[in-house]
């Protein structure tokens, strides 16, 4: 998938879509086996699972057309957004276990972990690695001093 086969978003798809930021998640169906939590009814192309150790930063980047929502399965994310093109300080969003957060197309967003974290994303295109490279600009707006980071490139060991 290269830029010019990104599929543009639509404002049909648009409309979809839940405000940014914490998402209210519906009430989960409880009966005697246990419960089922409801997290997206929406066409998406990937649900990757995620860990990520204590002291590490993820993302610093927006995305020209990809969507995802972030369910903490344990731990908990700061989440750190802006509107692209913004010289305003990032938002914060404590987002925790069993909470759910969701980040349009073209808002700068980047994630701390505070305590070793366990997340599901749920995007709306792959996120085999030239897909996800396609959609994707990393932007340099929360500082990766101390913090555990990659990029492409980086030795992967």
């Amino acid at each position: 998938m290269s830029n010019e086969t990104l599929t543009p978003v639509t404002s049909e798809e648009r409309a979809t879509w839940p405000d940014h930021g914490l998402v209210k998640l519906e009430k989960p169906f409880v009966d005697s086996r246990g419960e089922i939590q409801p997290l997206v009814d929406l066409m998406m192309r990937s649900a990757v699972l995620i860990e990520s150790k204590a002291g590490s930063l993820r993302a610093n980047h927006y995305h020209r057309t990809d969507w995802h929502y972030c369910y903490v399965v344990s731990g908990e994310i700061e989440y750190l957004h802006r509107i692209t093109g913004s010289d305003d300080p990032p938002q914060i969003i404590h987002v925790k276990k069993g909470e759910m957060v969701f980040t349009p197309p073209m808002v700068d967003h980047g994630m701390k972990f505070p305590v070793d974290t366990v997340f599901l994303a749920l995007s709306r295109n792959p996120r085999d690695q030239e897909s996800y490279e396609a959609d994707v600009v990393r932007v340099e707006f929360v500082a990766t001093e101390g913090l555990n980071t990659w990029t492409p490139g980086d030795d992967d060991t």
